[in-house]
């Protein structure tokens, strides 16, 4: 029987999916996999049983990956799952931006008592005139999978829309609108366009990526959109650029001390993903990424193991090894195997930066020696018999 923990509620139609080998438990105590969402796992004792966690969203600075890594335990992710969510959030930000909605509507409740509401509507609606985005630019840092909806969709708005990202994937690419001027570097955007959004996962080179600096390549009166992480945007920096006019309107997906009660800006509270069917998306995949892994030993969209499939065993016997990225690690796997005069059907090695999977299946059932064999090798975290 393989258990599995959810620290979070996850939805039913994802966790339906799980057949009558899986039993959920109310702890993670001998857990095999974990399912979480926003719960903080930083300070976690993990169980040596655990094998994956699977977060049912896209970031993951709520789970310890080093920790994991070191322990053999694959971490998912659900990219994707909940980008036409965060899509249709972006384009509501841009309306909120050009047109001074959230303005307007707060006048109106100032004077929502008064009884000639409609007169002074009437005389006082002039102050919260926008602008339309039709034929406006639109800058796309990102393409990926929000990133390429946002920018698709701004194009069917009749935007000019420029999207940068120099690791655009071939499957992104296929996806994006031939009608999209791709440019090679940030710097053309910032200095191009009317409208900004960034869609980059935070990263060294992208903290506080929009700063004074960048800023003060953009056109006067830009509009800048945040809804990928927070520590994209120097906040104090900004501030400056919203009092100066510098920049019209920042909208933000993520209200902190500063942005929340900041002048000019436009502090939404994390509902990028929080859409029904964003939520039932994002658990599908992840309960599918768990059970492809125990059950076939397939990892895709882990953030601290390599993409690998090793297809259907044919030979009856799978052995997967999660192990350092170390030099002479695949000849020690297999000198295992040939100590024991046992035939290798099918084998599949990927790494990923300092850590690395192998598939092995093999023709034997005598499987006990082997695992204990391979469990004494330097540098292997964790064997699996499947």
């Amino acid at each position: 029987m393989i258990k599995y923990n959810c620290l979070n509620p996850i939805a039913a139609v994802g966790l339906d999916l799980f057949t009558d080998e899986y039993e959920k438990k109310d702890s993670v105590e001998n857990a095999d996999a974990i399912l979480v969402r926003s719960a903080n796992m930083l300070e976690m004792e993990l169980p040596d049983d655990l094998k994956v966690i699977a977060r049912a969203g896209a970031g993951v600075n709520n789970i310890p990956i080093d920790k994991c890594s070191e322990k053999g335990i694959v971490v998912f992710n659900t990219p994707g799952a909940n980008a036409n969510a965060v899509k249709e959030l972006v384009i509501t930000g841009l309306m909120l931006a050009s047109r001074n909605v959230v303005g307007g509507i707060n006048w109106v409740q100032t004077i929502k008592e008064d009884e000639n509401v409609a007169k002074l509507v009437e005389k006082g609606k002039s102050q919260f005139a926008g602008n339309e985005i039709y034929g406006k630019k639109l800058g796309v840092i990102g393409l990926g999978a929000i990133g390429v909806l946002v920018a698709n969709a701004a194009k069917r708005l009749g935007m000019e829309v420029y999207g940068c990202d120099p690791f655009l994937s071939v499957e992104h690419a296929w996806n994006l609108s031939r009608d999209i001027k791709h440019v090679k570097t940030k710097e053309e955007i910032y200095k191009t366009c009317d409208f900004i959004t960034v869609h980059v996962p935070l990263l060294e080179d992208t903290k506080q990526m929009i700063n004074k600096d960048t800023m003060a390549m953009m056109k006067d009166g830009v509009v800048i959109l945040n809804f990928a992480r927070d520590l994209l945007v120097n906040d104090d920096d900004m501030e400056e650029a919203l009092e100066s006019k510098k920049v019209a309107c920042y909208v933000t997906d993520f209200p902190n001390k500063k942005t929340a009660g900041m002048k000019g800006a436009i502090a939404i509270p994390h509902l990028g993903a929080s859409t029904e069917e964003s939520e039932d998306n994002c658990a599908i995949m992840a309960v599918k990424e768990v059970m492809n892994y125990l059950e076939h030993g397939t990892i895709k969209n882990s953030v601290n193991f390599p993409n690998c499939d090793a297809g259907v065993c044919e030979s009856g016997i799978r052995i997967t090894v999660n192990h350092k990225n170390i030099p002479n690690m695949l000849k020690q796997l297999t000198e295992v195997m040939s100590a024991d005069n046992i035939n290798i059907g099918n084998m599949v090695n990927k790494s990923k930066g300092d850590y690395a999977y192998t598939i092995i299946d093999i023709e034997t059932t005598d499987t006990k020696s082997i695992e204990e064999k391979l469990n004494h090798i330097n540098g292997v975290l964790k064997v699996r018999i499947i």
